[in-house]
Parts: structure tokens; C-alpha cells; sequence
């Protein structure tokens, strides 16, 4: 609203883009994303995607610098728990954890919350402490039986935690607990379960290869018939 009504649309229709590609070709969502921080670069909205892109292209640097941009003009917090991940993407999961003991994640709503317990976690096990990070995940809402648009990926991470320490058994359980609630196939829990149950999935394209490979030689019998046919002439003459 701050902006005149032509470039506001110019802008708009940068975002949109940024929104439309960040999944499927985040390097193209990124160049919509510069676009836009050109045209309109005291715009809290635009800082923030811009961020979101380079996070996705793992600009990790780049996207903090956004993000604390974002933060400074709209004054939320809601981008502290990402913004710890960036300090994890640049090799500083200490940062990550200081982040989470700070005053602003208990001004985040629930989801935010929970993500930055994900961060947290995710910031034990790069430091190797994989006990301490199965215990930062476990909480009221992991043992909760509710779905949330959270669940899912909470329930992964544990699983996923589990397994790194060892624990196949409880690991396969949070898997299946995992797909369970994962309506929207954010994770792979289907092909982890999979994985451990030791079933190998075939590629079809491979296949028909192989099956193609593995037919005889068609013959045209037209062909050897002439040639047939030739040979007798030729004995006729001889």
C-alpha cells in the first residue's frame, strides 16, 4: 500500500512468482525475488521473501541479512526460528541454540514454537549430542494425538532422531506416526518405513530397458526367403 499503483503490481506480481516457484525451481523463484527487492527494497514483505528465497537456494547469508531486515521493519518475531537456521546452514549451531533460549520464542505462536524446537534439535545433532536432541523434541505436542499442519514433520524429526542413536525399533514406530498424520506428503516416512523394512523399489523405466534388451532379434522372414531363393538360382547355374 505504500507503494504507487504501478510499481505496488510490478512488485505483486514479483511475489507471486517468488510463492508459485520457491518448491519446484527456487533458483528461478530466486531471481524474482531480486527482482522485487530492486524495485521495492523498505517493503517488510519483500525483504521477506527475498529471504525465503535465498533460503531455499541455500544462501544462507543472504537470507539472514533479509530476514533481520524483515524483522527490524515489521518488528515480529515470526521469523526467529528460521532465522536460527540460518546461523545453522552457516556452520554456527551454537548461534541456533542461543536463539532458542531467548525471550522471543515465548512471543511466537504455537507453530512457531514447535519450529523452533525443530531448529533446536536440528542444532543438537550437528553438534553430535544426538540424546540431547531426542529430548529437545520430545513435548507436549509430540505426545499429543491431535494433527496439526506441524505434526507430521515433529513426529519425523524424532523418528528420524531415534534412529541415529540406534533405537530402530521406537524409530519405526514415530515413522508410522509420522505417516500418519503427513496428509499433504511433506516428508518421505513412507519410503523410510520402507527403507527399513528392507524393500527396494524398482524404477518401471529401468525395467522396460531390461525387458527390451532381453527380446530375440525379430527376423523378417520375407527377407530370408529371397535370399533363400538366391541361393538356389545360384546352385541352378552352377
Amino acid at each position: 500500500m505504500s507503494l504507487p499503483k504501478g510499481l505496488a503490481e510490478d512488485v505483486s506480481r514479483n511475489l507471486v512468482m517468488v510463492a508459485q516457484l520457491i518448491d519446484e525451481d527456487p533458483e528461478k523463484a530466486y531471481e524474482y525475488s531480486r527482482i522485487a527487492l530492486r524495485l521495492a527494497s523498505r517493503v517488510a514483505a519483500v525483504r521477506e521473501a527475498a529471504g525465503f528465497a535465498a533460503y531455499a537456494t541455500q544462501k544462507y547469508s543472504e537470507a539472514l541479512a533479509e530476514f533481520r531486515a524483515a524483522r527490524r521493519m515489521s518488528g515480529g518475531v515470526e521469523l526467529w526460528p528460521v532465522m536460527a537456521d540460518c546461523e545453522r546452514g552457516l556452520g554456527r549451531p551454537e548461534r541456533a541454540l542461543a536463539m532458542a533460549g531467548e525471550p522471543e520464542v515465548q512471543k511466537l505462536d504455537k507453530a512457531g514454537q514447535v519450529e523452533m524446537r525443530l531448529v533446536a534439535a536440528g542444532a543438537r545433532r550437528d553438534l553430535g549430542q544426538l540424546d540431547a536432541a531426542i529430548v529437545t523434541l520430545q513435548s507436549p505436542e509430540l505426545a499429543s494425538s491431535a494433527v496439526h499442519p506441524w505434526t507430521a514433520r515433529l513426529r519425523y524429526a524424532y523418528a528420524d532422531a531415534l534412529l541415529a542413536a540406534g533405537r530402530e525399533q521406537e524409530a519405526r514406530e514415530w515413522f508410522g506416526k509420522a505417516l500418519e498424520a503427513d496428509k499433504d506428503g511433506a516428508t518421505d516416512a513412507s519410503d523410510r518405513l520402507a527403507e527399513m523394512d528392507g524393500v527396494e523399489f524398482v524404477d518401471a523405466f529401468d525395467e522396460d530397458e531390461s525387458d527390451e534388451s532381453d527380446e530375440p532379434d525379430v527376423v523378417d522372414l520375407e527377407d530370408e526367403d529371397d535370399e533363400d531363393d538366391e541361393d538356389d538360382r545360384d546352385g541352378d547355374k552352377g
